[in-house]
């Protein structure tokens, strides 16, 4: 019998009822997430774990390429951007050094601190929308 984890349950119904830019949001947290993780597994010299974390990060940057929407000229300078991003965690990680790892960390954070006022914003219509109605 599996034994039910409420926190993996609520994830799970986070990700599944989220509209698509919180799932952005989603990604941009996870990505800095993984990053601290990074930093910290190297401050206790633990090489393995901070791959596998900046492995997670890397990924998420890639998904973050793989859906922008190229229709948008603002696009080839966030790929740029991201691409940047990106190598600053190749490098770091094969390096060793944190002060890359926040070079890239700054970028997605940036992005995220956007992203998140865009959110805002356009709750901030939907709710004027709702009361003209």
């Amino acid at each position: 019998m599996a034994i039910n984890n409420p926190y993996a349950t609520y994830q799970n119904n986070s990700v599944n009822t989220s509209t698509p830019g919180e799932l952005t949001l989603m990604l941009y947290n996870g990505c800095l997430k993984f990053i601290q993780q990074a930093k910290r597994a190297l401050e206790e010299n633990n090489i393995e774990e901070k791959n596998k974390s900046i492995q997670k990060a890397q990924a998420i940057i890639s998904e973050l390429m793989l859906t922008l929407d190229k229709s948008f000229p603002v696009a080839e300078n966030m790929l740029v951007l991201y691409e940047f991003a990106n190598s600053r965690l190749i490098d770091g990680n094969i390096k060793n050094d944190s002060a890359l790892f926040d070079e890239a960390a700054a970028i997605i954070t940036e992005f995220r601190d956007t992203w998140k006022q865009v959110i805002q914003i356009n709750r901030q219509k939907q709710y004027a929308n709702v009361d003209e109605v």
